[in-house]
């Protein structure tokens, strides 16, 4: 059985999170899954954008402790390993949406941190539970927490490490959208089908300028979108959606 099950259709790759006995608790194997799909949709024109979610009621329960270390490797050279998925996931051109239900903890908070956007359902609960291991964060977490929720608010959920439930996620702004678990794949699909009707172009445009806006001047800022604005301009997608619109 597939640690990781994918799917595609309509532009649409849905990635699977696939150990529900272990609630999606994230090993080497699925690691190195979610950096393999990350990788090639990167690669693939015909992918537009990814809906990530787990499957059995979690999301994710975070790194899998259980097997100690089972290759021999030191902990560096296995959370390397680890990080290539996560770094996968943050050059993902293409928007990542989180379906999140249930349980995501550890560095299955990281990676919906990781996404663009995120749905979760009213029965989602999230917690950075790295200090209460005795550990520090992992998977992009330190960068990631501070940019999405602030940095006091971020400071709270990695020195205590609570449970935060989806309403206070979506308050906070882990979250973008809470809906009762019956809808939870249709509001992530609703979007997804939204964002792969969407210009190649401006979209991967979008997505980097918003990153690239948090080391930027303001001055720096308009020059990109200057940039950016003319290269979009020039894109036959562009031009064929305007002569659409004038019909």
């Amino acid at each position: 059985m597939s640690v990781l099950l994918i799917e595609r259709a309509a532009g649409v790759v849905t990635a699977t999170m696939n150990r529900p006995e272990r609630r999606n608790a994230l090993d080497g194997e699925l690691f190195e899954g979610l950096r393999a799909v990350f990788s090639e949709v990167a690669e693939r024109d015909e992918d537009r954008v990814v809906v990530l979610t787990g499957a059995g009621g979690a999301f994710s329960s975070g790194g899998d402790l259980a097997p100690a270390n089972p290759s021999g490797h030191d902990t560096h050279t296995v959370l390397s390993r680890f990080h290539q998925a996560a770094q996968a996931l943050h050059d993902c051109p293409k928007p990542v949406i989180a379906a999140v239900d249930g349980v995501a903890a550890g560095a299955g908070v990281s990676l919906a941190l990781g996404c663009d956007l995120v749905v979760a359902t009213e029965r989602a609960r999230f917690a950075l539970v790295f200090v209460r291991r005795g550990l520090a964060l992992d998977c992009g977490a330190s960068w990631l927490a501070p940019r999405r929720v602030g940095p006091g608010k971020a400071a709270e959920l990695a020195l205590l490490g609570d449970w935060v439930d989806a309403a206070e996620a979506e308050r906070i702004g882990l979250v973008n959208r809470v809906v009762p678990v019956e809808e939870l794949t249709a509001a992530a699909s609703d979007w997804a089908a939204r964002l792969a009707e969407h210009s190649v172009e401006a979209v991967t445009r979008i997505k980097r300028g918003l990153r690239a806006s948090l080391a930027e001047t303001f001055a720096e800022a308009l020059d990109r979108e200057a940039h950016d604005q003319v290269a979009c301009a020039e894109d036959p997608d562009f031009r064929a959606r305007i002569a659409s619109f004038r019909k």
